[in-house]
């Protein structure tokens, strides 16, 4: 007999929930291992889900919780820690950052990103990216900040930094494409280290000037971003390159697949409880005695998130995407590299200026925003692609 390993509905490759083990695959069943007659097989989603899965916000509230209590209980964290750094930002954070990229990336089947690609996608993406993206953060920020111009800048520098990193766990969750993902993501990366700072100059001192309004540039080069894209996304994208090689060759594609990505896939949730962890013990003090600044910033947060993520959805719904497709743009809309922002704010405004202040909120707010929009997107595709778990 053949059914799916993992699950007993074979219609659905996918349970309806966030999953960091790997898809289920198909193999043989033997008599003796189906259950006798009269006794009840276990196939609701949950049921297929191990609990670090099923509970995922839970974790992630506790992380934070647990950061503003270290912080609160160790005032001088933020100097301990700082101490040591990959390029501007923490180790502590660089290595929680590296632990969740790469199990994600050791998914990818790189053999099969050329069948991932196609015109629509990709010209929609950098649309969606590289010229709604920032000029809808640039509106938000100056209609919902125009009081507040440190705050408004810091949030225009995150808008212009695309997702390179945290956008490929939202869309593994999510069960979007990889592939695609992978692509996205790496073309994000060479736009990013090319036009950041042209645009930059444009949404902070020549738009500005254009419509009567103040102006306050930046000064980063092409190597300060170029160094920060090669860190957190070039070595991962290499380990896992290799990774997959080298598993395969060695090993084969079924062992690969079925044994070692399932044994790394929690890595990749370690990495991101932890690097909550850390970025709220650094920042949790400073948020508790500002929490007013901190609701004005996380406003405009907010609604930059719904805006890109539903209105990059519902078009890919009405261009007829399929859903994996679909997911993987929208995600990558939405998503914005604060990791970037918040070295570009501390390296031209100060660590302790309001540009750093707004990049810092950022990630606090993306991540459990975005992890609520994993649980649209599942629904979504329930409601919307009912046909399509392919």
């Amino acid at each position: 007999m053949i059914q799916p390993v993992g699950g007993t509905n074979p219609t659905h490759r996918n349970s309806d929930a966030p999953s960091w083990g790997d898809e289920p695959s198909w193999s043989v069943v033997t008599t003796d291992q189906i259950p006798p007659a009269g006794e009840e097989v276990e196939a609701t989603p949950s049921g297929r889900l191990s609990t670090l899965d099923r509970y995922l916000p839970v974790w992630i509230g506790v992380a934070m919780i647990a950061g503003i209590l270290l912080g609160r209980g160790f005032p001088d964290l933020n100097d301990q820690l700082d101490r040591v750094k990959i390029d501007t930002v923490s180790l502590p954070i660089a290595i929680g950052l590296l632990a969740m990229m790469y199990p994600v990336l050791a998914k990818v089947k790189y053999g099969s990103i050329h069948e991932s690609i196609d015109r629509r996608s990709l010209t929609m993406s950098l649309l969606l990216n590289w010229v709604i993206g920032p000029a809808v953060m640039f509106t938000l920020a100056w209609l919902m900040l125009p009081d507040l111009p440190e705050y408004r800048t810091g949030l225009i520098i995150v808008g212009l930094a695309r997702c390179i990193a945290m956008v490929l766990i939202w869309n593994d969750l999510a069960h979007g494409s990889r592939e695609l993902a992978a692509v996205l993501v790496a073309i994000n990366s060479l736009f990013q280290i090319v036009a950041y700072s042209l645009l930059g100059y444009f949404y902070l001192e020549l738009l500005p000037g254009w419509l009567g309004l103040d102006s306050e540039g930046i000064d980063v080069t092409i190597w300060e971003i170029a160094k920060s894209v090669l860190i957190f996304l070039g070595i991962p994208l290499l380990a896992g390159y290799l990774t997959r090689t080298v598993g395969e060759r060695t090993k084969g594609v079924d062992w690969y697949e079925q044994r070692f990505l399932p044994r790394i896939g929690p890595v990749a949730l370690y990495g991101l409880l932890f690097t909550i962890v850390i970025l709220f013990a650094l920042q949790g003090e400073r948020i508790s005695e500002q929490p007013w600044d901190v609701a004005r910033i996380a406003l405009p947060l907010l609604a930059y998130f719904a805006i890109m993520w539903f209105g990059s959805f519902v078009a890919g719904i009405r261009l007829g995407f399929p859903y994996e497709r679909n997911a993987s743009i929208a995600f990558t809309a939405a998503g914005n590299n604060f990791e970037l922002a918040i070295a570009v704010s501390i390296g031209v405004f100060g660590v302790a200026s309001g540009q750093a202040l707004a990049g810092v909120v950022g990630p606090l707010i993306e991540v459990p925003v975005l992890v609520g929009l994993v649980y649209v997107s599942l629904w979504a595709r329930r409601r919307y692609y009912s046909g399509d778990f392919s």
